[in-house]
């Protein structure tokens, strides 16, 4: 079975660093998963299959946690003893939450233009892209993790939850309109 007092980066044997190989993370999901997956111990004992549960649990969550660049911040910000209160921790940055309440405002009056799906389009890139660029903002920031860096760090990860929320949001009205005009 698995230790599963590893973190999730000593888990899928990679450093501790935000940048992640993606294509390398899937392949080490596959073989955790291929050597926990509760089917392996049908046979077993309470106890292996109970063990062999929480591993293929962990193995997901930890998967699930390192592909998300989202996540994956807020997991290496506590790491190094940086945690966030799910939900409870907002920007501070005054102009981007105006920014954000513009964006809001703009996705609303995309229901109801006639070329909403190429305006959604465009919308839903401007976010991607705003969400790309604090990605690499990040990317800077645990590169030298001091103090300073890890605040930058919390405070981009704010950021990314409202785009994120925003892109969601973006995707409901873009399947929303499939529905209506099929």
């Amino acid at each position: 079975m698995l230790d599963l007092s590893k973190n999730y980066f000593e888990l899928f044997g990679l450093p501790a660093e935000y940048q992640v190989e993606i294509p390398a993370l899937r392949e080490r999901y596959r073989e955790l998963q291929g050597a926990v997956h509760p089917d392996r111990y049908a046979a077993g004992s309470d106890e292996e299959k109970r063990k062999a549960l929480q591993s293929a649990a962990y193995v997901n969550e930890a998967f699930e946690t390192l592909k998300d660049p989202m996540l994956r911040a807020r997991y290496l910000l506590s790491l190094h003893g940086v945690d966030m209160e799910l939900g409870a921790e907002t920007t501070r940055d005054a102009a981007f939450l105006m920014q954000q309440l513009e964006m809001r405002e703009d996705l609303e009056a995309l229901r109801h233009t006639d070329d909403s799906f190429d305006t959604l389009g465009e919308f839903m890139d401007r976010v991607s892209g705003m969400i790309k660029a604090l990605v690499s903002r990040i990317t800077v920031d645990f590169e030298t993790p001091s103090k300073e860096n890890l605040e930058d760090a919390r405070e981009t990860v704010r950021k990314m939850q409202f785009l994120n929320k925003l892109y969601a949001e973006a995707q409901a009205v873009e399947a929303q309109l499939e529905e209506e005009f099929g």
